[in-house]
């Protein structure tokens, strides 16, 4: 009979033991399988429906020509308004997805986008300021841009920053300032300000609206020196005087951000205003940046580089 206890007892410890080690085995499973879906991309590239191409809009961005346009600027900087000029160049190309550079081959695999080089230059005492930002949009409207690169030139030296939009946006981002130096890091994807430049060329109607999380120019993070990220915006699209004004506004930044486009394809871009802090502590007021259109062509520009070619920039009031 003890026997008979004993082998039953070792039975019963056995079956429970076993039921131990399953459970644990199958809460093992469970862990392993949460760990690899919380261990995969929580920002993978997702698309929206691609956008129909009219006619129209191929005849004029698939011209063989890019569309140049030139603006008186008014710059604030250190406090103070700066004159100066800039240049907004876009152009329709073919770009390489995986390595995010223009494609040298033709390949089905190319996505085309809308790029901008946006550049502003203008001296500010002594020395002078040299800027651009290239942003590299899909004509299909259908995700965020591919890339959005910037870069700033004075005698103290200069400035890169560059987004790429991969799993989620990697940034990289380098200074001459001891505390900015060199960075590269990942930042959760939100709608980029240098981006929408491009879309308004493509629907300005689609563009976003109300109480959004916008990145900021990189033009504006950079030179005031702000933390590379996302903040609130309100974002409004009105029809003023024939025309569209696409307004921004961060509230903690103290910044506003309105542009002017035309209601009709190619909604070309008649002005722009920036109003922000500018200066130094205490003495940092709101200065408002301008910036109005001298003039606009179409022009095969990278055939265009002898001295012959010169009075185009006359043409352009530059």
């Amino acid at each position: 009979m003890n026997m008979f206890r004993k082998w039953l007892t070792l039975e019963v410890s056995v079956v429970f033991l076993a039921i131990v080690f399953s459970g644990l085995e199958s809460c093992k499973r469970e862990a392993d399988t949460t760990k690899k879906q919380d261990s995969s991309p929580k920002n993978a590239n997702s698309e929206s429906p691609r956008k129909t191409l009219s006619q129209e809009f191929k005849d004029y961005w698939y011209a063989g020509t890019a569309e140049i346009t030139s603006y008186e600027l008014e710059q604030a900087r250190y406090g103070e308004l700066r004159k100066g000029k800039a240049v907004l160049i876009y152009v329709t190309e073919p770009f390489v997805e995986d390595k995010q550079v223009k494609a040298d081959n033709s390949s089905p695999d190319n996505i085309p986008v809308l790029k901008l080089n946006a550049t502003k230059k203008y001296l500010t005492g002594i020395y002078p300021y040299s800027i651009m930002t290239s942003s590299f949009y899909p004509v299909y409207d259908n995700q965020h841009a591919i890339k959005v690169s910037f870069s700033a030139q004075e005698w103290c030296g200069h400035v890169y920053a560059q987004i790429n939009n991969r799993d989620n946006f990697e940034v990289q981002s380098h200074s001459y300032f001891e505390s900015e130096a060199d960075q590269e890091f990942n930042l959760e994807k939100s709608i980029l300000e240098d981006e929408l430049w491009n879309k308004l060329r493509i629907s300005p109607e689609d563009l976003p609206q109300g109480s959004l999380e916008l990145i900021p120019s990189l033009e504006y993070l950079r030179l005031s020196h702000k933390e590379l990220m996302a903040y609130e915006a309100n974002a409004s699209l009105t029809n003023k005087n024939g025309n569209y004004s696409y307004e921004i506004d961060y509230p903690e930044l103290e910044r506003t951000l309105t542009i002017t486009i035309s209601t009709t394809l190619p909604y070309k871009i008649e002005s722009w205003t920036e109003t922000i802090k500018s200066g130094f502590g205490p003495d940092a007021e709101l200065l408002t940046s301008k910036a109005t259109k001298i003039k606009s062509i179409n022009t095969p520009y990278w055939q265009q580089n002898g001295n012959k070619d010169l009075y185009l920039r006359d043409s352009l009031g530059l």
